[in-house]
Order: C-alpha cells, then structure tokens, then sequence
C-alpha cells in the first residue's frame, strides 16, 4: 500500500503561482511514477502532469503545458506541482496519483493505483 497526501491548494488570484505537494507513505516511493489529475466543478477528472520514477520524463497536458511544471524529491518521498500564470479555469481538485508503470498510458487514470484525498486549488478573476 501507499498512501498520498497532498498539500498546499488555496485561494489564489488569476497569474499567481502556487505549489502543490504530495507525500508519499508505505512501500517505496522511488519504485513509482506519480502523476497529477484535477476534477474542476461538474466536469471529469482530468489529467496533469506525470513524472517517471527516476524524474528523467514528464509529460503534460496541453492546457498547463508551458505553465506547471511536475518535480519529485525521492529523499523526501514527494511530487511537486509548480502552478504558474493560473487561470480561472485551472480551479480544481488537484489529486496525486502513484503507479508502476510508465509509458503511452501515463495519463490515464487506469494506470495508477493509489489516490491522495485532493487539495483545492481556486484562481479568482
């Protein structure tokens, strides 16, 4: 088991910056690739960011592409989400997600195993 815990949502204005965390508990971080979703009012959850065990890869979404940028620190069992230039549409519940596997699917949700409780994030215009 792992268990994900995310930290640091809140408030922000339209063009702040935020940063996300999520630490990580149980088995070993290092084994797994970590990814992003968020889950804005009344619409799916949706893909982020995903890193690779080692932090070598990243992929995005288009829509923060340019904007966030995934990090981890294996020493300190944690993935970050740098949010830059937000926007209104970027309120969300931002989850972290732990998996084992890596590849064409890391943006789907089915590659993941385990699921923080979500931090929200809300950008005023």
């Amino acid at each position: 088991q792992v268990q994900l815990a995310e930290s640091g949502g809140g408030l922000v204005q339209a063009g702040d910056s935020l940063r996300l965390s999520c630490t990580a508990s149980g088995r070993t971080f290092s084994h797994y690739a970590m990814g992003w979703f968020r889950r804005a009012p009344g619409k799916e959850r949706e893909f982020v960011a995903a890193i690779r065990w080692s932090g070598g890869d990243t992929y995005y979404a288009d829509s923060v592409k340019g904007r966030f940028i995934i990090s981890r620190d294996n020493a300190k069992n944690t993935v970050y989400l740098y949010m830059n230039s937000l926007k209104p549409e970027d309120t969300a519940v931002y989850y972290c997600a732990a998996g084992l596997q890596w590849g064409p699917g890391s943006g789907l949700e089915r590659q993941y195993d385990y699921w923080g409780q979500g931090a929200q994030v809300t950008v005023s215009s």
